[in-house]
């Protein structure tokens, strides 16, 4: 790692914000991952931007990640600069609008909408990554999805102008939008809510709530939903089907209280979980003739 680089970016956003060999499992739900050569989180979204400029300027390889909650991150580790939102996550509530920054919890939006009154993000309240990645991938649950409630996006085009995107030019689909193909980074987004029953908004919230615990191995570190949902069918139901229910590669295995999450049983590395993925999608796809697709990054 370049020396006047790291002393550039320790200047630009601090000694505690710049960290080198930093372990990656200390940064996604999976809790695997080998070291990062630097790792950098930035305090809001405007130092987020020199960070990426400062990378290119010095041809530094860079990736900007979120609360790594649909992450797998090779054991060998990453080189370059990992760039997290994790501590630029201001939120401010405007009437039935919420601006947030990238980095923003999707419970801390959904916790903060409640306080207001507002309903419509009740779904993402449970939902443990972070606004930028949300809108990434437009994540959903329980019926809901960002489309839903996505009014516009700040982001950063690969040239480093930034520039502002309504929802409707994002092409969000079914965990897919435009962004990654741009290489656009999200810096903030807009929401619309609407206004609701404090009362009734907090009872949808528990509601889900129970349901996750009841339903989803929350005891066990995992990066949620594995697979995409094939077409016509869920994932969950096709692995629990072939008879793959509690299968296990080394610490990494299929949960047995939910088919369609990967858990880390302790232990756990980056190949087992590949290795596991690959056996259950040949399994699955011999018996049913459905091909499952990761939903899950792998980062490497």
């Amino acid at each position: 790692m370049n020396d006047a680089f790291l002393q550039k970016l320790r200047d630009l956003l601090g000694e505690d914000a710049v960290k080198t060999e930093e372990s990656m499992a200390l940064h996604t739900t999976f809790r695997i991952g080998g070291p990062a050569e630097c790792y950098a989180a930035p305090a809001d979204s405007g130092r987020l931007v020199h960070t990426v400029e400062l990378c290119r300027e010095y041809g530094m390889p860079f990736c900007v990640i979120g609360r790594g909650s649909n992450l797998l991150v090779s054991d060998k580790g990453l080189r370059g600069v990992i760039i997290s939102t994790e501590n630029a996550e201001r939120v401010t509530v405007d009437g039935t609008r919420i601006t947030a920054e990238a980095g923003a919890g999707l419970a801390k939006i959904a916790r903060m909408a409640r306080q207001a009154s507002l309903t419509g993000m009740e779904f993402a309240a449970g939902i443990p990554g972070s606004l930028g990645g949300a809108v990434v991938m437009n994540a959903g649950a329980y019926g809901g999805e960002m489309k839903d409630i996505l009014v516009s996006v700040a982001a950063m085009a690969p040239d480093g102008t930034v520039h502002k995107l309504a929802a409707e030019e994002l092409a969000l689909g079914y965990r897919t939008s435009r962004l990654p193909k741009d290489g656009s980074i999200v810096l903030e987004a807009v929401l619309k809510l609407r206004e609701g029953d404090p009362d009734a908004i907090r009872a949808r919230m528990d509601e889900l709530a129970c349901q996750r615990k009841s339903k989803q191995p929350l005891e066990y570190p995992s990066a949620g939903s594995m697979f995409k949902r094939p077409e016509g069918y869920f994932a969950g139901k096709l692995i629990d089907d072939a008879g793959l229910r509690g299968f296990a590669v080394g610490g990494a295995q299929i949960s047995e209280k939910h088919c369609g999450f990967v858990v880390n049983r302790g232990g756990a590395t980056a190949e087992d979980v590949l290795s596991l993925c690959g056996e259950v999608s040949r399994i699955v796809y011999e018996k049913f003739g459905v091909r499952l697709e990761r939903e899950v990054k792998y980062l490497r």
